[in-house]
């Protein structure tokens, strides 16, 4: 006998997800990808121009910092009723990002501060190795008389060490890690 075995996302779930070379003319690419599929899908006023930002910066990042020669790296993004979740993995875990402040005269270094004020979360997962994604994520608010119950609809969240659902996973010491508000 025949079985057909499918595996679904929940349907009021989009995704896209694609690798691309890791330069500035992939990460311009991912971008205006990513524009466009944000576009189809409806999403609330405001949050697909915030998330092409975080998008921008993200990917940027990827082909700046997280860039190996022959490697490319991957966006993806998965939205849900509750969340847009914005992921981009590269093969350079050695290379984390990190907050800092810019100096008045710095012609680089703001992006993270413009994802911290963009996104709801953020945050960087490591692994396989040698891999790591740094995600954020921007809260999407709950659409027109449907009761919003919490986590229906929601990514889902794994507790780890004794944090709570809402934060970065943990790192090893060395290592740092960001959530915002």
């Amino acid at each position: 006998m025949n079985q057909e075995i499918s595996t679904r996302l929940h349907p009021r779930t989009r995704h896209f997800s694609a690798l691309f070379s890791p330069t500035p003319r992939g990460a311009r690419l991912a971008r205006l990808l990513a524009t466009e599929w944000l576009r189809t899908w409806d999403l609330p006023h405001g949050i697909d121009g915030s998330a092409e930002h975080v998008v921008a910066e993200l990917t940027a990042n990827a082909a700046t910092h997280g860039r190996l020669s022959g490697r490319s790296f991957r966006l993806a993004l998965v939205a849900t009723a509750a969340v847009l979740r914005v992921e981009v993995t590269d093969t350079r875990a050695d290379a984390l990002p990190h907050l800092r402040p810019p100096t008045r005269d710095a012609e680089s270094g703001r992006g993270l501060l413009l994802v911290e004020a963009l996104a709801d979360r953020w945050g960087v997962e490591l692994g396989p190795v040698p891999r790591k994604t740094v995600w954020a994520e921007l809260d999407l608010p709950p659409e027109p008389g449907r009761v919003c119950s919490g986590a229906v609809g929601g990514l889902p969240q794994r507790t780890r060490e004794g944090k709570e659902p809402h934060q970065a996973p943990p790192f090893p010491p060395t290592a740092h890690a960001h959530s915002g508000g």
